[in-house]
């Protein structure tokens, strides 16, 4: 099939250049962000457009526009459309030298004919791959955004956008994809800490066999498993020195209960530190901090779940932390689950996963107290070394700006929806390689379901469309008009039932 003829170079001021060029359009198809072609003496050269510009020389005159359109419009008057035409810059990728793209070391020729590029050319350049996740298609092409998921969550992922513009959507699209894929194509397992409940509707769904919803409210860690520097974790104000008392009561303790093959809880420790501690200054606040931790219910004589069980391939467990609202219960679970997931992995005994945390600016902060971020090392710990392991990370967050640097920096591809904040706009441009400033004017303008990718699962930022999710289920907070509907509907019948019942 012949490719489809666009316009033709032009010779500005500017160029054309090795790294950019424009060219008078002549398909009223072309749109910014479609990718074009422009034969030379090496090969195709591949680039994308960047912006349109549409001129007319009888609308350049302000002053004459105004008087003329005093009396008839001009188009009556005179020619117009004729004299209407429009110009499309090129951001040049590079130079296709047979099935190789290389660095572009010539410019294309004023003349030259500007094609649109074609599916293969393309699959090519931006490293599609055929057995990769299926997220949606190319901005202004036809073709498929299926890529790779080796090189879209090996290095880890990240994506970012402002609320309501379709973060857990999208991730829903690709865990749909991960759910799908057959053993022989490789599986891996997929983790959701879920802070809104948004993930749980998986269980309605054609994935419900494939799904398990894990209530944080009955999540348990066994208390054996708790080392005396994971305890000072979850009690950051306990000093060094109450650190040393305590170490060698929780070792005596851990001995003697496995000689006796029994289990122990919090509560025997706290009665070991009244009875052993003899200095108040240090038996106090060591009593009521491990008292404060009880009255968590998180600890207990048994984990639960197993997650050396419920973390298989192919399947999906959803951590669902919207029924807990204390802060710091959530980031020793959030804490405690990071480290046990990657500490199952470097064994062997969980399959390669994937670990998705929502509202990650949370968990993770950039500046926040660390009894106020207990969650952030052991995150920070999978984005340093997780890739060795087969332990990956998606971190997704409304606000980049708050987001641990340490933790963004290692995530090698970012997905990015729309973001209108200027502060977090610029964050995201210097964190993420590969962006311009004219895509970064673009980000504030993508509409719900629209994406920028760029890094290491691309071979260039493109801009793609989201698809629609293939399980339809309702999400917690539903519209607000429903909401307020749903809620006098019920108080009115509530009256009604007790007016009948008198």
């Amino acid at each position: 099939m012949q490719d489809k003829e666009l316009g033709t170079v032009i010779s500005t001021m500017e160029g054309p250049t090795t790294i950019s060029f424009s060219f008078v359009v002549l398909s009223k198809k072309v749109r910014k962000g479609q990718f074009v072609k422009v034969s030379s003496d090496s090969g195709f050269v591949l680039g994308s457009v960047t912006e349109i510009t549409r001129a007319n020389r009888y609308f350049e005159r302000a002053e004459s526009v105004s008087e003329y359109e005093k009396n008839i419009p001009i188009s009556q008057s005179f020619p117009t459309e004729e004299w209407e035409y429009v110009v499309a810059n090129v951001r040049v990728h590079g130079v296709f030298e047979g099935k190789n793209i290389v660095r572009s070391t010539f410019p294309v020729a004023p003349g030259t004919k500007v094609l649109e590029a074609d599916e293969n050319l393309l699959r090519t350049f931006l490293k599609l791959d055929e057995n990769g996740l299926n997220l949606g298609t190319l901005q202004h092409h036809s073709l498929e955004a299926k890529l790779s998921m080796g090189k879209l969550l090996q290095k880890h992922l990240a994506i970012l956008a402002m609320s309501g513009s379709g973060k857990s959507y999208l991730m829903c699209v690709m865990i749909e994809e991960m759910l799908s894929r057959s053993a022989d194509k490789g599986r891996m397992a997929v983790v959701v800490i879920d802070s809104h409940g948004e993930y749980t509707g998986f269980r309605q769904t054609q994935f419900n066999k494939s799904t398990n919803v894990v209530s944080a409210r009955k999540f348990r860690i066994a208390f054996r498993k708790v080392t005396p520097y994971m305890l000072a974790e979850m009690v950051p104000e306990m000093s060094a020195t109450q650190l040393r008392e305590l170490a060698p009561i929780m070792s005596s303790l851990h001995n003697e209960m496995k000689e006796k093959h029994e289990s122990y809880v919090l509560d025997d420790l706290i009665s070991r530190v009244e009875k052993t501690i003899e200095r108040d200054n240090v038996k106090r606040p060591l009593v009521a901090w491990l008292s404060e931790l009880r009255r968590l219910r998180l600890l207990s004589a048994k984990d639960w779940p197993r997650l050396d069980e419920a973390v298989e391939p192919g399947k999906l467990t959803v951590i669902d932390l919207s029924e807990i609202d204390n802060a710091r219960k959530k980031q020793i679970l959030v804490s405690y689950l990071c480290r046990r997931l990657f500490n199952l992995r470097k064994k062997g005994k969980i399959a390669p996963f994937l670990l998705v945390v929502e509202e990650a600016h949370n968990f993770a902060p950039e500046k926040a107290e660390k009894k106020h971020a207990l969650a952030k090392g052991p995150i920070i710990t999978i984005a340093r070394e997780g890739r060795k392991f087969g332990a990956c990370l998606c971190l997704i967050s409304q606000r980049p700006v708050q987001l641990a640097t340490t933790a963004l920096s290692q995530c090698n591809t970012n997905i990015i929806l729309r973001i209108t904040n200027p502060f977090d706009i610029d964050h995201v441009g210097e964190s993420c390689e590969g962006i311009d400033r004219q895509m970064l004017s673009s980000i504030t303008t993508l509409r719900v379901g629209e994406a920028l990718i760029v890094g290491e699962a691309v071979g260039s930022p493109v801009f793609v469309k989201i698809r629609r999710k293939k399980a339809e289920f309702a999400v917690k907070g539903k519209d607000l008009e429903l909401i307020a509907k749903r809620f006098e509907e019920e108080k009115q019948k509530k009256s009604q039932d007790v007016e009948a019942f008198l």
